[in-house]
């Protein structure tokens, strides 16, 4: 609807907000790069779970705002996109077991994809580095527009769904422990009573 569309969104309000998320960008890239350089399988599912949700709360005051619209029908040229199958590569390495995992990309037309949680953080990272090029060009309105667009197309639903899988991973880590202990004291207990004399 052309009611929803800012025609000049680089005004002084909007030129604040697009610097609050290019923070927000560039701190998850420069993180999901460290992690993935860094961090061990355990620690890098619970830091990964805290970046994602940083940077899903950038893309819902994205997604909260009314509709930017780029000043041209094509995207401007600001380079080659940055090269990051070498993350994508050490973040597989990493997560090993857990990388692949399933989830509904749409749950009002329910269909269960299988993904990698590799390959959507890697997407992420890219959708979220274009925007940055073009910021950090001085295109503030096609960055705004970009990130916009891409958070409601792409990257808003893999961060949701990578967002997900990690925590179900930390739920599995934790309360699986807790029942498995329980069960062995319960064996424990039994095999006591069993040979306990009458």
């Amino acid at each position: 609807m052309t009611d929803n569309i800012v025609e000049s969104p680089v005004d002084g309000e909007a030129v604040q907000f697009a610097q609050q998320i290019a923070d927000s960008v560039e701190s998850f890239l420069l993180a999901l790069r460290a992690i993935a350089r860094e961090a061990s399988s355990g620690q890098a599912i619970s830091l990964l779970l805290l970046e994602i949700s940083q940077v899903l709360l950038a893309g819902s005051r994205l997604g909260a705002q009314r509709d930017f619209s780029p000043r041209s029908e094509y995207q401007p040229d600001v380079g080659p996109e940055a090269d990051l199958d070498g993350l994508r590569m050490r973040l597989a390495a990493m997560l090993g077991n857990v990388d692949t995992y399933s989830f509904v990309f749409d749950p009002y037309v329910p269909e269960v994809v299988e993904s990698q949680l590799s390959d959507d953080l890697t997407q992420i990272a890219s959708d979220l580095e274009n925007g940055l090029r073009h910021y950090r060009s001085g295109d503030v309105a096609e960055a705004l527009w970009w990130w916009q667009f891409s958070y409601v197309s792409s990257w808003g639903n893999l961060a949701g769904a990578a967002l997900n899988a990690l925590l179900s991973v930390v739920s599995h880590d934790r309360l699986d422990v807790d029942y498995e202990s329980e069960i062995d004291q319960i064996e424990a207990a039994e095999e006591i009573l069993d040979v306990a004399p009458e």
